[in-house]
């Protein structure tokens, strides 16, 4: 159990950092706009569940505020790090800087959104199991997900980027992402049966 939640916690701070990352490129998929990290991102979701089921409700919460700490704290080291000066051998290495370097409003906007999605995520599962105890495991996945997806594909997406882009553009993101989060809530459902369950009693904590 115990090698398990450790797999489950570090996949989770994995996939929070590269979809952070990612989100910094806005790309075109199926005549929609969206942000890369759209692909990587949902899947925190799923693991999440993963380590509230194993872990239980307080630890989940502790890895959603530390997972933000973490994500501020490397788009600090990218800052500090692309703006120090190049070794005039090697060049000004300018590609890490324009690759890297963080867009602030882009990275609080993810931070903001992934801890008050996530906690809501935490919230919606443990009345889940309260209510259901251990019957219908995947529909914790689906349940607590459809409410935070939505919540976070709006928050990250108004706080990005309203303003900065046509209306249209912000609620075609919107858009992809909640419809993209969907499918891979969907297609992540059986995860949950891969780790095993605490006591009933301990599962609602």
């Amino acid at each position: 159990m115990m090698r398990k939640a450790i797999i489950v916690v570090s996949a989770y701070i994995a996939a929070q950092m590269l979809a952070d990352i990612t989100s910094l490129k806005i790309i075109v998929l199926f005549g929609l706009s969206m942000d890369a990290g759209t692909f990587v991102y949902p899947l925190t979701f799923t693991l999440r569940d993963l380590v509230h089921k194993t872990l239980g409700i307080t630890a989940a919460r502790t890895l959603i505020i530390t997972a933000a700490v973490i994500n501020l704290v490397m788009a600090g080291v990218f800052w500090f790090v692309a703006n120090l000066p190049g070794d005039p051998q090697v060049g000004e290495q300018m590609e890490f800087a324009l690759v890297l370097s963080p867009v602030w409003r882009i990275v609080i906007a993810s931070i903001l959104a992934e801890v008050i999605a996530e906690l809501i995520d935490t919230e919606a599962y443990r009345l889940w199991v309260v209510r259901h105890g251990e019957r219908h495991q995947w529909a914790r996945v689906l349940v607590s997900n459809s409410v935070s997806v939505p919540i976070d594909s709006i928050l990250f997406c108004c706080i990005a980027f309203y303003g900065q882009f046509p209306l249209t553009v912000v609620m075609s993101i919107i858009l992809s992402n909640i419809l993209i989060k969907g499918a891979t809530t969907i297609i992540s459902l059986p995860l949950i049966y891969t780790v095993p369950e605490r006591t009933e009693m301990n599962a609602r904590d």
